[in-house]
């Protein structure tokens, strides 16, 4: 038998502003009415696909708080306000950044919508109406499809198309917290009726290893251009894996049994980490086995099995990512025809079962579950319907959830230590070692070492540096995108302000 386990990971970094509360990018509500909801609510056609949704505590702490009310963004602000009342700055945002969707497979598929971006890139002048139905638009196209067609309201104003009024708007806008509301809800019901299990992240989506000490990067890749002053706090590690097993429990009723890094990123000293808190599995990239055996080739028998792997509290299971399947659907399968890509999926998992002759195997597809889906045709429901259909209809291939599997006491393959690294080229230059990224390491630090200094700090204080310890800040640091630097500066500045200091450096100059 092939068991298959796909993982999807659902993550978003910490947006908010903590001391205006406001987000200055949509995504969590955007992606939330796009991808959350009905990527777990598509399984109710298919009982017999068992799947694993990984969520991370800083987008659930997000959708939590734009379901009760204490945040907001400010596309969602601008979205609100009447069109006829936008000043001329506002006006401008939006018909700046009020196109930000796929071309070809959003904007273009309405109408309306598209005249509207030919008319602000050719910088006509927009009048109320056109503003208006710019902020429905908008709003409107980044529901799923499933919704757009399936909830009456929305299926009406996509008819009507244009010539909005200022109720249309407040009829999406109302919907799109309602489907908010329901994501938690409904995950936690799958849960609870065994069709998924869900996994969690360390709680801002930290790089643990680096947390650890940033030496571990020379560990992963010896040309790694280190910090001249280490970060190590081995502790912080330990308050991102706590707090979300308690943020998981608060949330959905009981302990997690699995945990996906942040980035994948694993190193053998945070390994006992995850176990001192209860997690009984972790998942991460085939590289990083490939590199703890010193195999430069990968081979069936290496790769579709699980790993116990030996602690000084136990054995921690790791699973290790197929990485040309977990891809061809992250960022291949999006310019194929439907038919084609899952033909392809499936002709994969027909070889594989081959080479085992029909012995049992574990295929374990993780990936990103939200931000592929918005370059595929109709938001990838079609691609995941026919895919779910026929792996349903195989006879060699269960579907099972990372749990499910590893309760049937497979034959797994047994590991002393671990390679260093993470799903990106095995090793951590995504996140330091350029001027750029190091530079923003080096500036948190200076705010870690203050926050030690500083007499009983809030806790909000050291919600701040733990939020400015996420992934998505370096990540971006060396591509000069523009608005995660943003989004870091501000996190900086608060934490200042929090402590009542003044930075040692201009925090209102980009880093790059």
């Amino acid at each position: 038998m092939l068991y298959l386990s796909f993982i999807w990971h659902m993550h978003q970094p910490y947006y908010r502003d903590l001391l205006s509360g406001k987000a200055n990018l949509p995504w969590v509500r955007l992606h939330g009415i796009k991808d959350y909801l009905d990527m777990v609510t598509i399984l109710e056609g298919y009982p017999n696909i068992h799947q694993t949704f990984n969520l991370v505590p800083s987008l659930i702490e997000q959708i939590n708080s734009y379901t009760d009310g204490s945040a907001n963004d400010k596309f969602f602000e601008l979205s609100k306000k009447r069109a006829d009342s936008l000043s001329a700055e506002e006006s401008q945002f939006i018909t700046g950044n009020f196109f930000m969707a796929d071309k070809q497979k959003i904007l273009a598929l309405h109408p309306r919508y598209y005249e509207l971006y030919f008319n602000a890139k050719s910088k006509k002048k927009f009048s109320a109406q056109d503003l208006l139905d710019l902020q429905v638009w908008f709003n409107l196209a980044w529901f799923d499809p499933y919704f757009r067609e399936n909830i009456p309201e929305l299926k009406i104003l996509v008819k009507k198309a244009r010539f909005f009024n200022e109720e249309d708007k407040n009829i999406i806008l109302n919907k799109q917290i309602e489907i908010l509301k329901e994501i938690i809800p409904t995950y936690k019901k799958y849960q609870d009726k065994g069709q998924i299990e869900i996994s969690i992240s360390p709680f801002y989506h930290p790089i643990l290893p680096l947390l650890y000490n940033t030496k571990i990067a020379k560990d992963a890749n010896k040309e790694t251009v280190l910090l001249e002053k280490d970060f190590s706090y081995p502790d912080d590690c330990r308050w991102h894996i706590r707090e979300a097993v308690k943020c998981y429990k608060e949330n959905f009723g009981k302990p997690p049994q699995g945990m996906w890094p942040s980035e994948e990123a694993v190193a053998k000293q945070v390994m006992p980490l995850f176990i001192e808190n209860g997690i009984n599995w972790v998942v991460t990239d085939e590289s990083i086995l490939l590199k703890r055996l010193k195999r430069k080739v990968r081979t069936p028998e290496l790769i579709y099995k699980s790993y116990a792997l030996e602690c000084p509290d136990g054995d921690l299971n790791v699973l290790f990512r197929d990485r040309n399947i977990s891809d061809l659907i992250g960022f291949v399968y999006q310019y194929w025809e439907t038919e084609k890509a899952v033909d392809d999926f499936m002709f994969h998992l027909t070889s594989i079962n081959k080479h085992f002759k029909n012995k049992d195997c574990l295929v374990v597809v993780a990936l990103d579950g939200e931000n592929a889906w918005e370059y595929y045709k109709n938001d990838g429901r079609d691609f995941l319907n026919l895919l779910y259909s026929k792996i349903s209809n195989s006879e060699f291939i269960k579907a099972v959830t990372v749990s499910e599997y590893l309760a049937l006491k497979p034959n797994i393959g047994k590991l002393s230590n671990i390679a260093a690294g993470s799903w990106i080229n095995g090793d951590f230059t995504k996140w330091i070692g350029n001027p750029a990224k190091n530079k923003a390491w080096d500036l948190l630090l200076g705010a870690r070492k203050l926050l030690e200094q500083t007499e009983n700090p809030s806790e909000l204080a050291w919600k701040q540096i733990h939020i400015l310890e996420g992934s998505d800040w370096f990540w971006w640091y060396g591509d000069k995108q523009r608005q995660f630097d943003e989004l870091f500066r501000m996190h900086l500045r608060n934490f200042y302000k929090i402590i009542n200091q003044s930075p040692s450096v201009d925090l209102d100059k980009p880093l790059e």
